[in-house]
């Protein structure tokens, strides 16, 4: 088996789905910062173990529970309180760490099917946009990148077939956007520390890494003009996004106010630095 870790900040509306998706797991664990609301009760109820450390980043909170928490297994399972666990998912995972199927790897990416507006919006959320969540507690560690995390330079990862599922609208859409504006100061920051060379960015695209050239798509695109626009365009027009319907149309726009945000965070900072 394997052991749950939910992240949590005042999640009271969105932890109840959340913790009936895995009840079937024997070690559930929540690693809260310091919430305000029935957050803890809520998961204390339904048998969850509830840690509290003051959020830094997310590579940082997820880094210290490895590190922190005792947990039942040694492989851990990554979600977040909009997000819910899937019984195709959880079979294969199970499958995997009965048998030795993750022998040789130290940890897992798993391709998230986005939910907006009750529907799944699968062309214009790029899907499958494989995120890592199956981590193995001792060999797994996170590193931050702009305003989420990933898997550190030289881990074995294996993907899996299955998804687990990411309600963005279990926030308002007023909230989704002021959130897209804190995420855009993170990404430009991110961006100007971490800026490497074009050569590097093409021998990516050039690549046979589905991955690898996803990311450096997006770095080559962080170096263009009228963001807001192309990423309207890419989306909804180049990936299909006009096919999920109203929801896709919604979110398309959604994209393209944050890619302008994100430029004027890059501008405000280059003239700073200037």
């Amino acid at each position: 088996m394997y052991s749950i870790l939910i992240l949590t900040l005042n999640e009271e509306k969105n932890l109840p789905a959340c913790l009936a998706s895995v009840r079937g797991c024997d070690d559930i664990v929540i690693l809260d910062s310091h919430s305000a609301d029935r957050t803890a009760e809520i998961a204390h109820t339904a048998g969850a173990r509830v840690f509290t450390h003051a959020f830094l980043n997310f590579a940082d909170q997820r880094n210290h529970a490895h590190a922190a928490i005792p947990f039942r297994h040694e492989w851990i399972f990554h979600l977040d309180a909009d997000e819910m666990m899937t019984p195709e998912l959880h079979a294969e995972c199970t499958a995997l760490l009965r048998g030795s199927g993750l022998a040789e790897h130290d940890g897992c990416l798993v391709a998230p099917k986005m939910l907006f507006r009750g529907r799944w919006i699968r062309r214009c959320t790029d899907y499958p946009a494989y995120q890592a969540r199956l981590a193995h507690r001792q060999r797994f560690r996170f590193v931050e990148h702009g305003h989420g995390q990933r898997e550190a330079p030289g881990l074995r990862l294996r993907l899996l077939q299955s998804s687990y599922l990411h309600n963005l609208s279990a926030q308002t859409e007023d909230e989704m956007e002021a959130k897209h504006l804190r995420y855009a100061a993170a990404e430009a920051r991110d961006f100007i520390q971490r800026r490497r060379p074009l050569s590097g960015i093409m021998r990516d695209l050039r690549g046979r890494d589905a991955l690898a050239c996803r990311r450096a798509l997006k770095e080559l695109s962080q170096r263009l003009p009228c963001r807001g626009l192309l990423r309207f365009i890419y989306q909804y027009g180049l990936r299909g996004g006009f096919l999920d319907g109203a929801p896709g149309l919604a979110y398309c726009r959604m994209l393209a106010r944050y890619e302008q945000a994100v430029s004027r965070e890059l501008k405000a900072r280059r003239a700073k630095n200037a």
